[in-house]
């Protein structure tokens, strides 16, 4: 018994309780890392892909929106019935061809380059926050599973240790020093931990489909050891990320794009005002009297302005004014975002130095005592089952809030569009 628990203690005292373990067999295999899995998923996911075709679209149109409206030409004959044939003798016989182009009023070609301008950088800035959230996705399944599989190699361990301790108790009660009662809260405790263990199992399954899903591959695909998760540490304050996180968040820059863009519609819609103009050229050819050219100059008259151009800069103002708004919104849920992960990461930091420096050394040493007391008759198996427990739950608890607070810093990564994490 006494070798038993002195396993126990080294695996949970003050100098090498809390350091990240490697799972049996890990250094034999490739460690997968987070960053690894991020790069992959970025250069694999087909929303990313889909994105950039997306702003190649839309920088595609901004030619087009500069560019002149194709002239029109058209050909035709008056005269015989017969196609392109004039009547001789006839001089109201010709055959003709035409040539038009519109000019729209200087400086709307240049809006409308501009406004096309303006969405298609709206868009590479969405594109850059989709990257961010699915790095960060993939940095919340990552420390999840970590989690999830310390949790499993520390049960699986303490599963070893525990069987031991319920041999010891029959041990005891065969031999009339113990209680029935005791051997059977061993072979309870026994069946909880391969309870705690079927659900730890179930969701390490559900953690690596979701990376794999990510990854585009099945579900089920095997995904090596993952590397050892240290603490990291994080310097900046609350005042700094805040900061940060609106001078460089992915959805505030793509939100100040279409202000811009809004503004550029504004101004457009107010150049509605102006007419458009039309330039023709027409060439005759009649077959008694000489060939003619002629030339006509036309212009757009913008007689219906009420309901049509004054309702459209109406329109666009109104738009402009949301566009602003919608940003103010978004910069009010970041700063709650911000302040959230900032705040959990600090509690869990405070958590983490609580278990490592106290609680764990601390409920060892109970458990070391209790050990002792049963050995020597002065305390019932339920007390030391008790704190092996205890023990046991907090070196889990450890561990799944540092995978929390690794977590947090992945999200902070993702708002402020800082590079947080190693």
């Amino acid at each position: 018994m006494k070798s038993v628990s002195l396993v126990l203690l080294l695996a949970l005292a003050t100098g090498t309780a809390i350091p990240a373990q490697e799972r049996a067999g890990a250094g034999e295999a490739e460690l997968v890392t987070l960053r690894a899995l991020q790069a992959e998923v970025e250069r694999v996911h087909p929303s990313l892909r889909a994105a950039e075709q997306s702003i190649q679209a839309k920088r595609a149109r901004v030619s087009q929106a500069r560019t002149l409206p194709d002239p029109m030409v058209a050909v035709g004959w008056m005269g015989d019935p017969a196609p392109f044939r004039v009547q001789r003798g006839d001089p109201s016989s010709f055959r003709f061809f035409e040539a038009r182009e519109e000019i729209p009023y200087p400086g709307k070609l240049r809006l409308r380059g501009q406004l096309a301008s303006q969405e298609a950088e709206a868009e590479r800035w969405a594109l850059d926050g989709l990257r961010r959230r699915l790095r960060a996705e993939v940095a919340e399944a990552y420390f999840a599973l970590w989690g999830t599989e310390r949790a499993i190699a520390i049960s699986e361990q303490n599963k070893v240790l525990l069987e031991k301790l319920a041999r010891i108790a029959e041990e005891k009660y065969r031999v009339g020093e113990g209680l029935q009662q005791d051997v059977l809260r061993a072979q309870v405790e026994v069946s909880r931990f391969l309870q705690r263990l079927t659900v730890l199992r179930q969701q390490r399954q559900t953690l690596v489909a979701r990376l794999n899903t990510l990854r585009l591959l099945p579900p089920d695909a095997p995904l090596g050891p993952l590397a050892p998760v240290e603490k990291t540490e994080l310097f900046y304050s609350l005042e700094e990320l805040l900061d940060r996180a609106v001078a460089e968040n992915p959805e505030i820059r793509q939100q100040e794009e279409r202000i811009e863009q809004e503004q550029y519609a504004v101004l457009l819609a107010r150049r509605e005002y102006y007419p458009d103009f039309e330039i023709r050229y027409m060439y005759q050819q009649r077959p008694v009297m000489p060939d003619m050219h002629g030339i006509a100059f036309g212009i757009r008259i913008p007689v219906f302005y009420k309901s049509k151009q004054r309702e459209a800069v109406n329109e666009a103002a109104a738009s402009l004014a949301a566009a602003r708004q919608q940003r103010e919104a978004i910069r009010t849920e970041l700063f709650y975002a911000v302040q959230q992960h900032y705040l959990t990461a600090r509690a869990s930091e405070q958590l983490l130095a609580l278990y490592r420096k106290g609680i764990v050394p601390q409920s060892t040493l109970a458990l070391e005592s209790a050990l002792a007391a049963y050995q020597v008759g002065r305390l019932d198996f339920l007390s030391v089952i008790t704190n092996f427990i205890t023990v046991l739950d907090y070196e889990i608890e450890y561990y799944n809030e540092l995978a929390k607070y690794q977590t947090a810093l992945a999200r902070l990564e993702e708002i402020t569009a800082m590079e947080l994490l190693p």
